[in-house]
């Protein structure tokens, strides 16, 4: 890991990437919802290896390419080294809360270089300006490396001055190691996800602002030089913004910070 004191910044590397557990849910009515909620608060019981969860509900699509029907929730648990096994019996293969139905859960792995959090992180509960925008992408499986390399080297970086300027609350990108249950109801696919914390009014995208980071980052970087192709490489089946329903992830920023634990 790197920890960028100037910037106070905190950058997960190669050499101790997290493990998450993403789930994808609909919950059909308020007293569902109330009971997701409820369930959330409670990661704590998940062992000494957890150490944190976000639950997020869906507020609205900012672009997509599938027409899947909108589910209402998406929830990340986070995990240093591994899952223990009763955690995914738990969550997974166990009946969900009634009302609320599991469409996808997955294994994610922190993207090298790009998962950043500033290091006095403690959520966006103060900033009601603030959506958490969720990108799901599908990245063709012959170029994943090339994602990668991209994410690690060229976005990572920049993602990171726009965390350390306030404009990002964290950006946190993760790739799907394996899926472990999908509903064919959902309609939609993805091996990426992409997360962070960004103003919801004005909102269009991280081009302009990437595009800037870029060029300081990069020698004679631009954004578009640098994503030249990438509509080859990737489609982006869905892009939410989503209010966060409970955010308890303050100790992935700390853990971070000392790779000693």
């Amino acid at each position: 890991m790197h920890a960028d004191t100037d910037r106070r910044l905190i950058a997960i590397e190669p050499s101790h990437r997290l493990v998450v557990l993403g789930r994808t849910l609909h919950a059909a009515s308020a007293q569902a919802e109330r009971a997701l909620d409820q369930e959330a608060i409670a990661w704590r019981q998940f062992g000494s290896t957890c150490l944190g969860r976000g639950l997020y509900r869906h507020g609205s699509i900012f672009r997509g390419q599938s027409d899947a029907a909108v589910w209402s929730h998406a929830e990340f648990t986070y995990f240093r080294d591994f899952i223990p096994g009763d955690v995914v019996d738990h969550l997974v293969r166990s009946p969900p809360i009634p009302g609320v139905k599991l469409l996808r859960a997955e294994i994610l792995l922190t993207t090298p270089g790009s998962f950043v959090f500033p290091t006095n992180w403690s959520g966006s509960s103060h900033r009601p300006d603030r959506r958490t925008s969720i990108e799901y992408l599908d990245v063709h499986p012959s170029r994943l490396a090339d994602y990668r390399e991209i994410m690690h080297h060229y976005i990572g970086p920049a993602a990171a001055k726009l965390v350390a300027m306030g404009t990002l609350g964290t950006f946190r990108s993760m790739e799907t190691a394996a899926v472990l249950l999908q509903d064919p109801s959902l309609g939609a696919t993805w091996n990426q996800i992409h997360l962070s914390e960004v103003v919801a009014e004005g909102f269009r995208g991280f081009g302009e602002e990437l595009d800037a980071a870029l060029r300081e980052t990069v020698p004679n970087g631009r954004f578009a030089d640098v994503f030249a192709g990438l509509n080859d490489m990737r489609t982006i089946p869905r892009w939410t913004l989503n209010v966060p329903v409970f955010e308890d992830d303050a100790a992935v920023g700390e853990w971070a910070a000392c790779p000693h634990q």
